[in-house]
């Protein structure tokens, strides 16, 4: 079916499910757990495929969650950030399949941990005002030439959102509108790769069907979280992704 056995493809299913269930309840890492896991059970380039459309119908329900205003509000307030990370997707995309799968999930894993580990240890990162835009332009650099090679361009805003402070249904609202903008301009620029093909776009359109779901069950817990809960479990879940990343990075370079 699409290109996979069946037991593949359903376990396809059950992974974006649980991937939409958390992005719907703090706002993010749909596509760390999708590739991450799919890299385990089908091809990287399919996994790539395979998770585009969910995480761009997702972020459309992230996005516009709370109305079009505060959409187009934050889309102003980050549009530094976002241009860096649409221009760099484009300039990254085209080597998607030359970069070596280890020494991406690497060079993302370990600085997304140890991070997320120091903010844990009561020493939270605050960035300088005078330093905010410069560190709002490098994180979009980084996050778009990630973004184009793996689908992974999340982990550089969260941490900086997270280094400002920012206000909870804010980040949730930003990230969603900055994974929106990614996500058009990954798949446009995948459809030109031949990454989304015949054979894995229709995979990546019924993916879309549990994602929705998840999403929506999500939705509610992240409603039960007070600010504090849902910081900690922010930095939690980046942990769990960077150990992830490290870990596939260690699995393929010892292949």
């Amino acid at each position: 079916m699409f290109g996979l056995e069946m037991w593949q493809f359903l376990a396809a299913v059950a992974i974006t499910g649980f991937a939409g269930f958390v992005k719907g309840a703090v706002g993010f890492a749909m596509p760390m757990i999708m590739i991450s896991a799919f890299g385990s059970i089908m091809t990287a380039p399919v996994a790539l495929a395979a998770m585009i459309l969910p995480t761009l119908i997702t972020n459309i329900q992230q996005a516009f969650r709370e109305g079009v205003g505060p959409a187009i509000a934050s889309t102003r307030k980050f549009r530094l950030h976002i241009t860096m990370v649409a221009l760099f997707i484009c300039v990254s995309a085209g080597f998607a399949a030359s970069i070596p799968q280890w020494m991406m999930y690497a060079l993302l894993g370990v600085p997304i941990t140890a991070f997320a580990l120091w903010q844990l240890s009561g020493r939270p990162l605050v960035l300088n005002l005078h330093h905010r835009k410069r560190a709002e332009a490098v994180s979009g650099i980084i996050g778009g030439l990630y973004g184009g090679v793996s689908g992974i361009w999340g982990p550089p805003l969260i941490v900086y959102l997270l280094s400002i402070g920012t206000e909870k249904r804010e980040q949730v609202r930003v990230q969603g509108v900055v994974f929106l903008i990614g996500a058009v301009v990954l798949t446009v620029a995948h459809l030109f790769s031949g990454v989304l093909n015949a054979q894995t776009l229709p995979l990546s359109a019924v993916l879309c069907i549990p994602a929705i779901i998840g999403m929506k069950l999500g939705f509610a817990m992240q409603d039960r979280l007070d600010v504090t809960q849902f910081r900690r479990w922010t930095l939690v879940l980046l942990i769990l992704t960077g150990l992830n990343l490290i870990r596939r990075a260690l699995e393929i370079w010892s292949l």
